[in-house]
């Protein structure tokens, strides 16, 4: 008993900062969600025009950001699955010196690649250059930078460590003895993949799928660097704390945003629990 009291006497002060800085912080943006803005004012009282207002004003952007979010998502987590399927399965001794790789670009600084990408995908960057110097193009595809492709492009890089990592931890649960199970039943390489592989990593690819997509969602600086005149929510919110001074929006926007994304979220879950299934 006392070694259980002494654990949480410990804990205790990491969850203060959790529950004042996370929690308390959070049920505070939710009520103040609820309430208006009146002469630069806010007033606590209870209205669902916040609410209103971003799903219509604002459900432009909306969509669109959900959908950006989706595309890296989805091309972060299949290119982080199959970096970490050949850690796991086939690089065999250089495996810990692949996951190194992926391990040491988590320091890389997040602005120093967002420069990197639009100076590589700028007019005389390395992308045009070499498309010029190979013959396909003759004028520099100005398309790359200040679009929704390389804002794709450039956050499908940055997270894509953190879509590798949480998968190798789940390929590392499954035994070998499962594999040549499979295959002495008589299961080929796509029957294995769907049947054993995938669903025995799911949680790693879930936590990929949902790490990669909340931080897409939510970004502010890549859009404002190499997105060019696209909006996505992270721009529209911030000056709703700042140059609007409308926290009561930015809160219901902020929270509107998450509630789509969670169900998104679901929907994948249920999506992926359905792969092997008979």
């Amino acid at each position: 008993m006392l070694s259980r009291r002494t654990s949480y006497l410990l804990l205790l002060p990491a969850a203060a900062i959790y529950g004042g800085l996370f929690v308390a912080a959070a049920v505070y943006f939710f009520m103040l969600s609820f309430w208006s803005v009146r002469s630069f004012r806010v007033v606590p009282d209870f209205t669902l025009g916040n609410y209103v207002k971003t799903f219509t004003t604002h459900l432009g952007s909306g969509e669109q950001t959900l959908l950006i979010a989706f595309v890296i998502a989805t091309a972060a987590t299949v290119l982080g699955f199959y970096y970490a399927w050949i850690i796991r399965f086939r690089a065999g001794r250089w495996a810990p010196a692949l996951l190194f790789i992926a391990l040491i670009t988590l320091f890389g600084g997040y602005l120093m690649k967002i420069y990197a990408w639009k100076t590589m995908l700028g007019s005389d960057g390395a992308v045009n250059s070499a498309l010029i110097a190979a013959g396909l193009i003759t004028q520099p595809f100005e398309a790359l930078i200040y679009s929704p492709t390389a804002v794709i492009i450039t956050l499908t890089h940055f997270l894509l460590p953190f879509a590798i990592l949480p998968m190798v931890a789940s390929l590392r649960g499954i035994g070998d003895a499962e594999i040549e199970s499979a295959r002495d039943l008589g299961a080929g390489s796509w029957p294995v993949l769907r049947d054993v592989i995938i669903p025995r990593a799911r949680t790693g690819i879930t936590a990929s799928f949902a790490l990669c997509f909340l931080i897409s969602v939510g970004d502010y600086f890549t859009p404002l660097l190499v997105g060019g005149k696209m909006a996505m929510v992270g721009q529209l919110i911030a000056p709703q704390f700042g140059t609007y001074f409308n926290w009561p929006l930015g809160s219901a926007m902020s929270f509107g945003i998450l509630a789509v994304s969670l169900i998104i979220l679901a929907l994948v879950n249920a999506g992926l629990s359905l792969v092997g299934r008979q």
